[in-house]
C-alpha cells in the first residue's frame, strides 16, 4: 500500500467531504463546517459538557489551522447555537458533579412551509440524520440545516427516515408576555432571598451602562466601584461558565443565584438574556431590532441583532427566516420575507422589549 502524503488544503477539503458537506463551496473553518463538526462530535462524545465538545473540535482542527484563525469563543458561539436549535440538549448535570451537560437531540423535523423542512437533532456514530440516496440533498446555512421535499410526500418520506414532527407552537414556545419592569422586579426578589455568596473568583458581568450596539464590549471584570444586581457569569471546575445574578456591593459579591431559575430544563443564557434586555428597556436603553434591504432579494429584508437572544426567539427567527453573515456591527442576522416583518417586530417588542428601527434610522 502506497501512503500519499496530502497537502493541508487537500486534507481540509476531504475533511469537509466526510463532515458531509460541498467541498467546492464550504470551507473548513466555515459556520456551515464548524457546526457539522461538533454535531459529529457530539454523535461519538455525548453526554459530554460543553467544554469536552469545544475542545475536541479544536483539537481535530489545529493542525489544519494553519493561521490559528479559529477561536474558543468561535467553536463555543456555534454550539450555543446547536443548543438553541435543538440539534444538542442541554440538562443539568448529577447534583454532585454541578454544571450542564449535553445530549443529542432527537431526530427530528419542524415544518418551515409546505415542501420546506427544518431539520434538527444528531444520531450517535456519526450516521447521518437521513439518506440522501434517493437524491433529497441537505442544505446547509450557517448552523440550519433544511431539506425541500413534495409537500404531499414528505411526511411519510420523513416518518420512514425516522424523523418525528416537532409541531411549530411547540418548537418556538416562548415564556408568558409581562413588563420588562416585572422581570427586573422578580430577579430583585431572587436575589433579596439568597444567601451570602461569599468570594465568587472570575466573575464577570454584563456592564448595563455600556452600548447595546456592541454585546462583545460589554461583559468585564468587576471593578471596585460597581454597586448593584447584574446579569453575570462565573466559572466553574468543569464545564463552561455559569450564567447567575449576582449582586454587588463596591466591587464584592453579596448574593448570588445561579440560572436557569424559572425552568430547570432551560439553558442558563435564555433566562440570562431575557433578564439583559429587561434590564436595558428599563434603563432607558433597550436593545435594538433594525430592519434593512436585502440586496438582490426582492421580496425579502434584513433583520439585525446586535446582541445574543433567547433560543426560543432565534426559533421564531429560523422558522421563518435564513440566517446571513452579519455587518454593519450586527452580531445575527437574518433574511426574512417581507410579509412577516410587522409580526416578528411586534413579538421582538413585546417579549424582549426591543427598539425596532429602520435602516438610517438614529435609536
Amino acid at each position: 500500500m502506497r501512503i500519499v502524503p496530502l497537502t493541508g488544503e487537500e486534507a481540509a477539503k476531504r475533511t469537509v467531504q466526510a463532515l458531509g458537506l460541498d467541498e467546492s463551496a464550504i470551507d473548513l473553518f466555515s459556520k456551515e463546517a464548524l457546526c457539522a463538526s461538533l454535531r459529529r462530535a457530539a454523535s461519538f462524545l455525548c453526554p459530554a459538557t460543553p467544554r469536552q465538545l469545544v475542545d475536541a473540535v479544536l483539537e481535530a482542527l489545529a493542525a489544519l489551522d494553519e493561521s490559528s484563525s479559529i477561536t474558543r469563543d468561535q467553536v463555543a458561539g456555534q454550539l450555543d447555537l446547536l443548543v438553541s436549535i435543538g440539534d444538542l440538549i442541554e440538562l443539568p448535570r448529577p447534583r454532585d458533579l454541578g454544571g450542564r451537560q449535553l445530549y443529542l437531540g432527537p431526530p427530528s423535523y419542524v415544518t418551515k412551509a409546505p415542501g420546506q423542512y427544518l431539520l434538527l437533532g444528531v444520531r450517535p456514530n456519526g450516521a447521518p440524520l437521513v439518506d440522501e440516496s434517493n437524491g433529497a440533498r441537505v442544505q446547509f446555512e450557517c448552523h440550519m440545516r433544511s431539506l425541500a421535499l413534495d409537500a404531499e410526500l414528505a411526511p411519510a418520506q420523513l416518518h420512514a427516515a425516522g424523523l418525528h414532527e416537532i409541531r411549530r407552537e411547540h418548537w418556538f414556545k416562548s415564556p408568558s408576555a409581562a413588563s420588562a419592569a416585572a422581570v427586573v422586579a422578580a430577579m430583585c426578589r431572587r436575589l433579596d432571598g439568597a444567601a451570602e455568596s461569599g468570594q465568587v473568583d472570575g466573575l464577570t458581568v454584563i456592564d448595563s451602562e455600556t452600548s447595546v450596539r456592541y454585546y462583545r464590549g460589554r461583559r468585564r471584570q468587576l471593578s471596585d466601584s460597581d454597586f448593584g444586581d447584574f446579569v453575570a457569569r462565573r466559572p466553574q471546575a468543569y464545564g463552561a461558565d455559569l450564567w447567575c445574578l449576582v449582586r454587588i456591593e463596591h466591587g464584592t459579591p453579596r448574593a448570588l443565584v445561579d440560572l436557569p431559575v424559572d425552568d430547570p430544563a432551560a439553558s442558563g443564557c435564555d433566562e440570562a438574556w431575557r433578564l439583559q434586555a429587561a434590564v436595558d428597556a428599563v434603563a432607558g436603553r433597550p436593545q435594538l431590532l433594525r430592519v434593512r434591504s436585502a440586496a438582490g432579494a426582492d421580496g425579502s429584508r434584513i433583520l439585525d441583532l446586535f446582541g445574543p437572544v433567547p433560543g426560543w426567539a432565534q426559533r421564531y427567527l429560523e422558522l421563518v427566516g435564513t440566517p446571513v453573515s452579519p455587518t454593519r456591527g450586527a452580531l445575527i442576522s437574518y433574511r426574512v420575507p417581507c410579509s412577516v416583518i410587522g409580526e416578528l417586530s411586534a413579538f421582538f417588542a413585546d417579549m424582549l422589549w426591543m427598539c425596532v428601527m429602520e435602516e438610517g434610522e438614529v435609536a
